[in-house]
């Protein structure tokens, strides 16, 4: 199962409020997107209260915790799953420091693909750094650049001129909260208004429906915003610098199906891919199947083009967080079977389609055709609306190597031999990126290698935590 970094959740409103209940709202809408770690910053009078532990949105913040961050006027949030670093409390986000102009609080969302070098420089000028993840890095930046600038927004702009990368951002000020999307637009962001005047920034636009906001736009590739007693300002220097590259898989996989990303409903998307695998893909069966949850819209675009009954063939517990939250490979095949049953009366003696959206190792996907094999089915055909993995991904998927990856090393007969299935088709890659949307508009580098940046030389996910001396 693929992993994506992160949430980013921002709110600024004239006057004092409930601001961390609003953040705790928009972080639960924004779970699917992390789930190693939480965390909430608010700032009331420019003095910031904080809470991040690691665990659920849930886990980390009851009642007395979100009443003991208290009432104020800014807050900025962050769901985690770390390709940065380890996954435990220190690395945990938001990252809220005190320097020589005042407090900052900083959530990031992606990856920078030249962070080891400027950390090193960072290091050798005498900065210690407290965690293993590359959002600190942005963060020292940020406050060296606030020494030399007549302003916040200033600071975030000339930082901009040395981050290379992939990174939505929300950085909350003692009196501002500004967001900003990186020239490519890698990872998603958006802005939207509440009916009492306040202005709220998120990685998708469910969270504004979790927090009764009217989504406004998206943040372009590029752009910063900045919410604040003189109200909302704008900075486009950057727009425009690079070509748009929002990843493919937010729609394959990452967004909730509820969301709207550049225009595109999600669950939209998907049914197309669904549709066009039909085309691509028949195959004589007797009914489609979607994996949940990111399987089921295309397995309804599938049943569509196909003909093909669509029936509700597994069941999720909505009890056990997704796959990867099992800290080795083992376990996360063995979660499978708790996570997902399947309707015998569905599938048994039935030729089944089965619908999902990514092949990575194989494993799991060799888990759900064994599933559903044992309730009866007589053939089971994969159909998986992504192309194949061929490649690593810098940007904020955990993909940082080819080695596990099955299409490297296997073609599409042998891979559906070692998974167990009677067939399997991929959606293909211009399909994949021409879906609502231009082939130059989506990053499709984990399947074609076609890197919208520099290859980074170092990209291991633990490569600030080795030993460099005794």
């Amino acid at each position: 199962m693929i992993h994506e970094e992160c949430g980013v959740f921002g709110i600024w409103q004239p006057e004092n409020g409930s601001v961390a209940y609003d953040t705790y709202a928009g972080l639960f809408a924004l779970q699917h997107r992390g789930q190693e770690a939480a965390g909430i910053a608010v700032s009331r009078q420019g003095v910031f209260h904080f809470h991040k532990d690691v665990g659920l949105v849930s886990e980390v913040f009851s009642g007395a915790v979100l009443q003991g961050l208290g009432e104020g006027n800014i807050a900025a949030g962050h769901v985690r799953y770390s390709t940065s670093g380890n996954p435990g409390r220190t690395n945990a986000q938001p990252i809220v420091v005190r320097h020589r102009k005042g407090n900052l609080a900083v959530c990031h969302n992606g990856n920078l693909v030249n962070s080891v070098q400027l950390r090193e420089k960072l290091e050798l000028a005498g900065c210690i750094f407290h965690t293993t993840s590359d959002t600190e890095v942005i963060l020292y930046l940020v406050t060296q650049e606030r020494l030399a600038s007549s302003s916040i927004e200033e600071a975030l702009e000339r930082t901009m001129r040395r981050i290379e990368g992939a990174y939505s951002l929300i950085l909350m000020s003692p009196s501002k909260l500004l967001a900003a999307r990186d020239p490519h637009g890698f990872r998603p962001l958006c802005m939207g208004e509440k009916p009492d005047g306040a202005v709220v920034f998120a990685s998708e636009s469910c969270a504004m429906d979790a927090v009764g906001a009217r989504f406004v736009r998206d943040i372009l590739p590029g752009e910063i915003v900045a919410a604040g007693p003189e109200g909302i300002r704008t900075i486009r220097m950057h727009c425009g610098e690079m070509p748009r590259s929002l990843c493919v898989f937010e729609y394959i996989y990452f967004a909730r199906p509820d969301s709207v990303l550049e225009g595109c409903p999600v669950n939209r998307w998907r049914q197309e891919a669904g549709r066009r695998l039909a085309k691509t893909h028949p195959v004589d069966a007797d009914v489609v199947v979607g994996v949940p949850d990111s399987g089921l819209d295309a397995a309804i675009g599938y049943a569509d083009a196909s003909g093909i009954p669509y029936r509700i063939g597994l069941v999720k517990n909505k009890y056990i967080a997704r796959t990867f939250i099992a800290p080795s490979q083992e376990q996360r095949a063995g979660m499978v079977r708790l996570k997902l049953n399947p309707v015998r009366e569905v599938v048994e003696g039935k030729r089944v389609v089965l619908v999902d959206d990514s092949i990575v190792r194989g494993t799991t996907s060799a888990q759900l055709a064994g599933l559903v094999r044992e309730a009866g089915a007589a053939e089971v055909h994969l159909r998986i609306c992504a192309p194949p993995f061929l490649h690593a991904c810098y940007y904020g998927t955990d993909i940082d190597s080819e080695d596990n990856l099955i299409a490297v090393n296997h073609t599409v007969e042998e891979t559906a031999k070692i998974i167990g299935v009677d067939s399997l088709g991929y959606l293909s890659v211009e399909d994949a990126g021409r879906i609502y949307v231009t082939g130059d508009g989506l990053c499709r580098a984990c399947f074609d290698g076609h890197y919208p940046t520099a290859v980074p030389s170092v990209s291991s996910k633990n490569r600030f935590e080795l030993p460099i001396g005794g």
